[in-house]
């Protein structure tokens, strides 16, 4: 899967969120998720190229202190908010 392109993230009141492109211009308030430092982290290091849960997985084991069963099931939830969202393809 990738995250699809028109997706970009914003800071807003000291949080990173994602817009979602809408029409006018205006940002809908009611179309936004809000990136915790992991999402971050893993948004950043995936974006613009392809990955599967068991990337996402093995960045969450190298950068915190998570084994790989729990990383691979945050990441998996990470990926299924996001396909809820049609953010990723």
């Amino acid at each position: 899967m990738k995250i699809r392109e028109e997706y970009k993230i914003r800071e807003m009141a000291g949080e990173h969120v994602i817009v979602m492109p809408g029409c006018g211009g205006a940002a809908d308030m009611t179309r936004i998720v809000s990136l915790n430092p992991s999402s971050m982290y893993l948004w950043e290091a995936l974006r613009g190229r392809e990955f599967t849960a068991e990337d996402a997985a093995g960045l969450l084991t190298e950068r915190y202190e998570v084994d790989a069963e729990t990383a691979l099931q945050d990441a998996g939830q990470w990926i299924a908010r996001l396909a809820e969202c049609g953010i990723v393809e």
